[in-house]
């Protein structure tokens, strides 16, 4: 029998996945659902390309990493495109089924936290709400330990000749990216002499503000729909997505830029 369309992409599992809790069910619990299902296959393909930049980075494939780069940065700008779809839903819609989510809470997104932590958003403290043990835990763990696209990034100017701060080079990677002012001379010495390798750190700053775009657009979107309620699964809701903003992953490609 020839391969359907249905079949390669096993639609007919992926519209069973859609479950409403709600009574009725409530009209929008599908919508909240699909959105949210959706973000978690964008994450997985976001781990996919950024684990493939690494490897590209390791094999000095500089015009590959940067299609890669421009790939990951069009994917942040759909994941944004995707709030206006759920501010689309009213508070008194959302607050139809929002008890039925009881603990549930996009804060235990363990692909989003390990996007963070390959970008190079280390804070042990994230994994608390994964078991010892569990599978969420095991990959978080693992991310955490690894070097981050920043560190990989580094070692490829490093294999180029650039001389790359040993301290920078040898940095605790289970921690976030901290400024480093030799690290920015260098930097600015390649912004003015290699268009190129410009071109690449462009594309890194792209990632970063994509992700700082996403969290602004999503804090917005969750004071909107419940305003300062606390949020499901006993996060404070806005008020800590509020103190995510605006913290850039990259410090020193955003510090050199009053340098330039």
């Amino acid at each position: 029998m020839a391969l359907t369309y249905g079949d390669y992409l096993k639609v007919n599992e992926l519209i069973q996945l859609q479950k409403p809790l709600s009574k009725g069910p409530e009209h929008d619990e599908l919508l909240f659902i699909t959105i949210h299902q959706a973000y978690e296959l964008w994450f997985k393909q976001l781990l996919h390309e950024l684990d493939h930049l690494c490897v590209l980075f390791r094999e000095d494939e500089r015009f590959r990493c940067l299609h890669t780069l421009k790939r990951v940065r069009t994917i942040l700008k759909t994941l944004v495109q995707q709030v206006d779809i759920l501010e689309t839903m009213s508070p008194l819609e959302f607050s139809s089924f929002r008890e039925f989510l009881d603990t549930a809470s996009g804060f235990q997104s363990f692909q989003f936290r390990e996007i963070e932590f390959l970008l190079g958003l280390k804070n042990p403290a994230k994994m608390k709400p994964y078991p010892e043990g569990s599978p969420e835990r095991e990959r978080l763990e693992k991310r955490l330990k690894a070097p981050a696209m920043w560190d990989v990034f580094l070692a490829f100017l490093s294999r180029r000749g650039f001389a790359v701060p040993l301290d920078v080079m040898q940095r605790d990677v289970t921690e976030s990216i901290k400024p480093d002012t030799e690290l920015q001379d260098l930097l600015i010495m390649i912004y003015r002499t290699e268009p190129l390798l410009s071109e690449l750190m462009e594309a890194i700053v792209d990632i970063d503000e994509g992700l700082q775009e996403w969290r602004y657009r999503h804090v917005k979107m969750v004071e909107r729909t419940i305003g300062m309620k606390p949020g499901t699964g006993g996060s404070s809701g806005a008020e800590y997505l509020r103190s995510t903003l605006f913290a850039p992953v990259y410090p020193d490609l955003w510090n050199i830029r009053y340098r330039l």
